[in-house]
């Protein structure tokens, strides 16, 4: 099995277990550390489509350098909105190589959408303004297990 599989499905099968109760946080999500240039990041991951679906709801507050990285089994074009969250954040469209396609700031309680620009395989949500103050933009690359090349042939492991 390649190593990104292999990553997931031990991810999926550690987050089979946790509550997905929608009046909640997901406080029990696996966690993995990212970077972003010299910035170390602890993130949450939401792998299935419950964890997904409730994502930050209902948090009061989050760590500076904490977020949620949302990963999906195929790139496509992803779209987020805040209904029942509470935290005004930063979504990250992240392409599979971990290169950030477009940043958008949402607003907290709304139900506007939020859209990838292309089709993405991950977002990663962040307090709002975090990206910005960090000086990270649209082409900056992410790093961490999630985006590791296949030594075999550099390409994304699946």
């Amino acid at each position: 099995m390649k190593p990104l599989a292999s990553f997931f499905l031990t991810l999926t099968l550690l987050c089979s277990g946790a509550s997905h109760a929608q009046d909640t946080a997901q406080l029990d999500l696996p966690r993995i550390k990212l970077t972003a240039g010299m910035y170390l990041v602890d993130v949450q991951v939401a792998a299935t489509p419950g964890q997904r679906s409730t994502g930050l709801m209902f948090r009061r507050q989050m760590p500076q350098a904490e977020g949620m990285l949302f990963v999906f089994e195929q790139a496509g074009q992803q779209c987020f909105w805040m209904k029942n969250t509470l935290l005004p954040l930063t979504a990250a469209f992240v392409a599979e190589d971990g290169t950030i396609v477009n940043l958008a700031d949402m607003t907290p309680q709304s139900t506007d959408s939020h859209c990838s620009a292309k089709p993405v395989r991950f977002v990663l949500e962040m307090n709002r303004g975090w990206f910005a103050r960090k000086g990270i933009k649209a082409g900056f690359k992410l790093g961490g297990p999630p985006f590791k090349p296949d030594p075999k042939n550099g390409t994304i492991a699946n």
